[in-house]
């Protein structure tokens, strides 16, 4: 228990004739905790909790969200006034070290950052040892775990200095790998990174630049693009995150736990839900559709796709933000009068207005817009997750270096309700019937 949690009473349970006392606990800010944690040694029972909806694996001071009322919070900053007056390169030291920086620490940060931002050039060999047509999400995998045979001088885990090394790369590599996996898919030469332009910058000029010919950074793109990775910086302990720390937790080496997120952030559920909404907008077509849609979403036909969340219980705070990203892409290189476009903002006010949608809490997420915003960036939907992994690989190693420097932290280990067969004897092949 650290100073920034208080005891605020016990709960006590009775079970198979004992009574015990769990110790309740409060953080900073959010429900209360009951401490479970010697609830099998006094009663010999474990608790069930699926999916871990009602268990809290971890005590963190990086990301606080308040579902029921749209709150997300990074170290205490609401998203969208990050969104509007920060940028990830500042999000990134917020989350790592605490607290947005002085002037000279911001210059001294971004300047490491910019200074890791190249990949040794054996690395680009593993590039091609996938096909051609490997998805993206795939070559992100492979090559992410890979930075441990390259990088021995930051492995170990036990020296904070070493682990803020390997942050440090962690940030400043990601576009690097990430440009060349979409560069790669689509058989163009790499661009190498350019010290005089910024973190969103410099990741579009690697993306989008050939050789043939001279690239501009449109500001408009770099801008939303830097909003983009804000808005998926840290969203405390979902699918992935946890999954880097249960990696983490058995000692494994940084580059490791957070090629594990990117494998865990690939499912469907978690980091495509961007691309499974940008397609429900083109299946729907045009804003005229939109009626015989809702229809079937209630008859459980179709699937609304971009709406509702595990976590938010009100309007996703990113989604607003989103919105205003979308808007402004689409007016520099796109058509604000895009059907798909036209069709989302039909689509938002119907379900905002709707009954159905209002009694089930079925509202926009950051997922929705971002799909549409993305598009019109010139990337192609197998790219979405590659970005949303860039973005989050901040939050995944702050959350790893917090788990690292916690006394308390140990291996995970979850239990399980058995329901396999009791104990039985081996019966020899030939006597069985």
């Amino acid at each position: 228990m650290t100073d920034q949690t208080k005891a605020a009473g016990s709960a006590t349970l009775n079970y198979g004739g004992k009574t015990v006392d769990l110790p309740v606990l409060s953080g900073t800010t959010g429900p209360d905790v009951i401490d479970i944690r010697k609830l099998y040694g006094a009663t010999e029972a474990f608790t069930y909790d699926p999916g871990f909806t009602s268990t809290a694996a971890c005590e963190s001071g990086l990301t606080f969200i308040d579902g029921d009322k749209g709150t997300l919070l990074h170290r205490g900053y609401p998203i969208d006034q990050l969104a509007k007056h920060s940028n990830f390169v500042e999000v990134c030291h917020l989350l790592l070290h605490g607290e947005l920086p002085t002037a000279s620490e911001y210059e001294s940060f971004e300047r490491s950052i910019t200074m890791h931002t190249m990949l040794h050039s054996q690395f680009d060999r593993f590039f091609e040892g996938f096909r051609r047509d490997a998805h993206p999400m795939a070559i992100m995998v492979g090559t992410v775990g890979a930075l441990s045979a390259f990088y021995h001088d930051s492995l170990d885990i036990h020296d904070p200095v070493q682990r803020n090394i390997s942050a440090i790369r962690l940030i400043a590599k990601m576009p690097t790998i990430a440009a060349r996996a979409f560069k790669y898919s689509v058989g163009q030469p790499f661009i190498h990174p350019k010290n005089d332009l910024n973190y969103a910058e410099n990741f579009l000029r690697m993306c989008f630049a050939v050789p043939a010919e001279e690239y501009e950074v449109n500001p408009v793109l770099a801008k939303a693009m830097d909003r983009i990775f804000i808005l998926h910086a840290d969203h405390e302990q979902n699918a992935s995150t946890s999954t880097v720390r249960l990696a983490g937790s058995s000692g494994a080496n940084p580059f490791a736990c957070i090629a594990a997120g990117i494998a865990c952030l690939w499912g469907p559920s978690h980091g495509g839900a961007n691309e499974e909404a940008l397609n429900m907008l083109k299946e729907i077509g045009t804003p005229e559709k939109i009626p015989e849609f809702i229809a079937g979403v209630k008859d459980k036909r179709y699937k609304l796709m971009g709406f509702g969340h595990r976590v938010y219980k009100n309007y996703d705070p990113r989604a607003k933000v989103m919105q205003e990203s979308a808007n402004e892409v689409l007016a520099a290189v796109g058509d604000p009068n895009d059907p798909l476009f036209q069709v989302a903002k039909e689509l938002e006010q119907v379900a905002l207005n709707d009954e159905y949608f209002i009694e089930r809490k079925l509202y926009p997420n950051v997922d929705f817009y971002s799909g549409i915003t993305l598009s019109a960036m010139g990337f192609p939907t197998t790219m979405f997750t590659v970005l949303f992994a860039l973005a989050r690989t901040v939050g995944w190693i702050a959350q790893w270096q917090e788990m690292m420097a916690d006394p308390s932290q140990k291996i995970g280990r979850p239990r399980q309700l058995y329901t396999g067969p009791t104990e039985r004897d081996y019966v020899p092949i030939s006597q069985r019937g």
